[in-house]
């Protein structure tokens, strides 16, 4: 049982936005340069390219050169495995990704195993035997996008395994649902982390400049559930949160103003562009 509150780490799911630059990245600066300034505003990031293929080693030592000790990627497992090989016969891939992942070291934070909309339930026997080839060393989460997962069978599998149900408000799961199961892990965690991502409702919103949508209420109800789960005597000893730009148009922003709900002391624009003159 943890003896002190859960460490909260909040980002945003990407860094590598154009639409940034100005808004939160100080003017002027290069893309090379985003992740280096992101890594001074937050102390996580949800890594998107991931999903699509196996990352170069050089591409992964890059990215660790370029944070702190104390950051965390969170990496998406490639869809290779969850979408094209739906948890089957796709255990090359998966060593590989691991591999590559690892070269992250102390950087390396959760794996997130996002399966597809399609993914339902009758497919459960091909779970039940991924599960074990993940190691236990390692965090990993699992985004179901059907509400008929979210079952007590399923959930004490993943508990067996250490294993965390992400909690994703978005389009595919009612909100009330994934903000009930936020409460029950608050009570009696299926791993000692959760992982918690802000979809959206769709992906209308092409401006990643600015905020469009007011998600204040929902972004109250959510630091509710995140302050119960990390109370000490839930078990909980580290939560990550990523926000979409979906989510209400720029995730910097958002993620911004839940860090202020949670007691945090964010990172403004202005002093980030204040930092660089200092390097």
């Amino acid at each position: 049982m943890s003896t002190a509150p859960a460490t909260v780490r909040l980002g945003t799911q990407g860094w590598n936005y154009g639409a940034w630059v100005g808004p939160f990245y100080p003017t002027g600066t290069r893309p090379a340069d985003f992740l280096t300034t992101y890594a001074r505003a937050f102390a996580t990031v949800e890594v998107d390219s991931t999903f699509y293929a196996v990352p170069a080693e050089r591409v992964v030592l890059g990215w660790a050169d370029r944070v702190p000790p104390d950051f965390r990627f969170a990496l998406k497992l490639p869809q290779a495995i969850t979408h094209e090989a739906r948890l089957r016969g796709a255990d090359d891939v998966l060593d590989t990704f691991l591999e590559r992942a690892r070269l992250l070291g102390p950087r390396l934070g959760p794996i997130l195993v996002q399966l597809g909309p399609d993914f339902g339930p009758d497919e459960l026997p091909a779970l039940v035997r991924f599960l074990p080839k993940l190691p236990a060393d390692l965090q990993v989460a699992i985004e179901f996008r059907q509400r008929g997962w979210l079952t007590d069978g399923v959930l004490n599998l993943l508990a067996d395994h250490g294993v965390a149900p992400a909690l994703s408000d978005g389009r595919w799961v009612p909100r009330r649902w994934m903000l009930s199961l936020a409460d029950r892990f608050a009570a009696r965690p299926p791993a000692p982390f959760a992982y918690v991502r802000w979809m959206g409702p769709n992906r209308d919103l092409v401006d990643y400049s600015r905020i469009q949508v007011d998600r204040s209420r929902e972004l109250g109800l959510w630091a509710q559930a995140l302050r119960a789960m990390t109370q000490a005597a839930s078990g909980v000893r580290e939560v990550y949160g990523y926000i979409n730009n979906h989510w209400a148009g720029h995730s910097p922003s958002s993620t911004r103003d839940l860090q202020r709900l949670l007691g945090q002391r964010p990172v403004e624009p202005e002093t980030l562009g204040e930092q660089l003159t200092l390097l």
